[in-house]
């Protein structure tokens, strides 16, 4: 049977089900060719190890506490804060407590920067 995504206008629950924890049922909400939603649920044993994305990414954390290892520094986010990483940046995501994400990328070129050497935050020419 084919996983279903939503699609346009549909409502979509964010609360993982009494087992997702121990099963580490992560998910693809939405998947069109330019985005792709995901409902990640982070037991605290199951670090995601290294790894790159082509597409900009945002990570929100709902539920519990995750650590995010990027730009060689580690960023914790407990629930409604979020984490943006340029597309291609190595980055592991694990979970501090069992934890619940909603992951965002976006497919294609990138659009923006993310940090530089600039210290005004400008993108290089």
């Amino acid at each position: 049977m084919a996983l279903h995504h939503a699609v346009s206008g549909e409502k979509i629950a964010l609360q993982r089900g009494d087992d997702d924890i121990a099963h580490f049922t992560s998910v693809a909400l939405v998947k069109t060719e330019h985005m792709e939603l995901i409902r990640l649920v982070l037991p605290v044993e199951r670090p995601i190890p290294e790894h790159r994305v082509d597409g900009e990414v945002t990570i929100v954390c709902l539920e519990g506490e995750i650590a995010i290892d990027a730009h060689d520094k580690t960023t914790n986010l407990q629930p409604n804060e979020m984490v943006y990483l340029a597309g291609g940046v190595p980055h592991t995501i694990r979970a501090v407590s069992d934890a619940v994400a909603l992951m965002t990328i976006l497919m294609g070129p990138q659009r923006s920067g993310g940090p530089s050497d600039d210290p005004s935050g400008a993108p290089p020419d």
